[in-house]
């Protein structure tokens, strides 16, 4: 490899004018036209950290494969090693085969195989032509010092689905495709881990991370810059660890919701994802939103824990809004959430609406600068501030419940309302927390009580997740894809129009 990464600054595609309205759509799609070729040095300089190039990467063979529905490397049920080879994927895939079961993948593991990669270059240019892909339980792919793009709507870098594990390490990943995540997950979910790198997104509903499994970043940089930077779906999470989260969502991948932020939680109620509590945890490292909202829960229950991050908020709106938009059962379908904060300083609104509820846990040295429900009651919310944590006011405020000590509170000259009562600055208060509820099922059982903010409850696969052994072969070998409650395998109607089962990818 050549000398540890010198690569020079230029600058990422974006995507133009957008109207996409879903994977496999025909409908309006207008998209730019991004350059995936083999002289690419795109991007990849942050501060005085460099990323790897191309160039960085010596080739000695290229793998191609221009078939439909086919791979260019495929493992199953074995253990394979591949290191500085170029694989070139073009060809088509539709929906479902594609996005739970790698279907057209460029490379596939399954089968409980272990897939080993080093120092690879991928492109894909093609519909549903995602990168490398890990689907099912049993199947580790492990990838690092490579590079990869994918050129084609629905076409993620890393892919892993059906309880499958993807370990990457010193990535370059860039998408300009729609619903392109640079690291995605679909039906079934799975286990990733990633340390170091750049993953880039520029295509409409491409956040740099779409979680429907268990996904862990480490020391990495994650830009988006059409797309939310981050969407968890259902009873799945995202743990970044001193990563730099750059978002600027600016499109809109549906017609679902009003808002654009950084950072989505919600449910879409297509059976991708199980319904319990989604969970965001971001330690260290900085978050840097260009436009409108920074945090959005909705139809979901949701627990974010951030520490000591860095957050800059550029956009016009919130730092973090609970509210109803177009997935679940309108009236129970907001956002419940659970926010602990800790050394954290948080500037910026926050708005719950009335089917939504916040726990907000502002515990050790944390500073909240800010508004909440300034417009009057609305959803339930309980402020708890503990240990030296300050919450400055920036207008008035309706809150639920309200535990603090005396000197907690500077009301700034606005007014604090606590269950309709004004609060009067330099008092002391001790309140109870709100019982959060799921919009499907009732009361969350499990909730964190003092322990672990974060952690999931027992409980089965998602439905429709694959269970049993893995299929052999390429995946659509007497696969059926997932039905849709009426055995005709078609999508679920609560779904966007025109899209696969990958949203957001399915949201925005």
């Amino acid at each position: 490899m050549k000398s540890k990464y010198l690569s020079r600054l230029m600058a990422c595609t974006i995507a133009g004018s957008m109207l996409f309205v879903g994977c496999g759509s025909t409908t309006e799609e207008t998209t730019t036209e991004v350059e995936a070729t083999a002289e690419s040095e795109a991007t990849t300089q942050t501060g005085s950290t460099a990323y790897l190039t191309r160039d960085d990467i010596t080739i000695n063979e290229t793998i191609e494969n221009d078939a439909d529905g086919e791979h260019a490397i495929e493992a199953s049920g074995e253990e394979q090693s591949y290191s500085n080879v170029e694989v070139i994927k073009t060809g088509e895939a539709d929906g479902d085969e594609a996005d739970f079961y790698g279907e057209n993948a460029a490379v596939f593991a399954t089968d409980g195989a272990t897939l080993n990669l080093s120092e690879i270059v991928v492109d894909t240019n093609g519909t549903h032509a995602n990168a490398v892909y890990s689907y099912g339980e049993g199947t580790t792919v492990n990838i690092s010092d490579s590079y990869i793009t994918t050129a084609g709507n629905c076409s993620g870098g890393l892919m892993t689905t059906g309880g499958g594990t993807m370990n990457a390490s010193n990535l370059t990943i860039e998408t300009s495709g729609n619903s392109s995540a640079a690291i995605r997950s679909d039906r079934g979910g799975g286990t990733v881990t990633v340390d170091g790198g750049s993953y880039s997104t520029s295509g409409t509903g491409s956040p740099a991370i779409y979680s429907t499994a268990d996904i862990t970043v480490n020391d990495a940089l994650l830009t988006s810059t059409a797309s939310q930077g981050v969407v968890v779906e259902g009873n799945n999470s995202v743990t970044l660890n001193n990563v730099t989260l750059n978002a600027d969502n600016n499109t809109k991948n549906s017609d679902k919701s009003d808002y654009y932020q950084s950072v989505m939680i919600y449910q879409s109620m297509s059976g991708d994802a199980d319904d319990g509590v989604a969970s965001f945890t971001m330690t260290d490292g900085s978050l840097t939103n260009e436009n409108e909202d920074i945090f959005f829960i909705t139809n979901t229950v949701a627990t974010i824990d951030l520490a000591n991050v860095d957050i800059t908020n550029n956009g016009d709106g919130v730092f973090l809004r609970a509210a109803a938009a177009g997935w679940g059962n309108e009236g129970s379908n907001g956002g419940q959430a659970d926010l602990y904060a800790t050394q954290q300083t948080i500037d910026g609104d926050i708005i719950v609406d009335d089917v939504s509820a916040l726990n907000l846990y502002l515990q050790t040295g944390s500073r909240y600068t800010g508004a909440i429900n300034s417009d009057g009651q609305a959803g339930d919310v309980y402020v708890s501030l503990t240990n030296g944590a300050t919450w400055t006011l920036t207008g008035d405020s309706y809150i639920t419940s309200l535990t603090c000590d005396a000197d907690s509170i500077d009301l700034n000259g606005y007014t604090l309302y606590v269950n309709g009562e004004e609060y009067s600055e330099g008092t002391a208060s001790d309140g109870e927390a709100i019982e959060l509820t799921s919009p499907s099922s009732g009361t969350i059982d499990g909730m964190p009580e003092g322990g672990a903010p974060g952690e999931k409850p027992d409980g089965e696969a998602p439905d429709g997740a694959p269970s049993g052994d893995a299929p052999s072969g390429k995946p659509g070998d007497g696969k059926e894809p997932p039905a849709d409650g009426n055995g005709n395998g078609e999508k679920p109607a609560d779904k966007p129009a025109g899209k696969s089962n990958n949203s957001s990818e399915k949201s925005e």
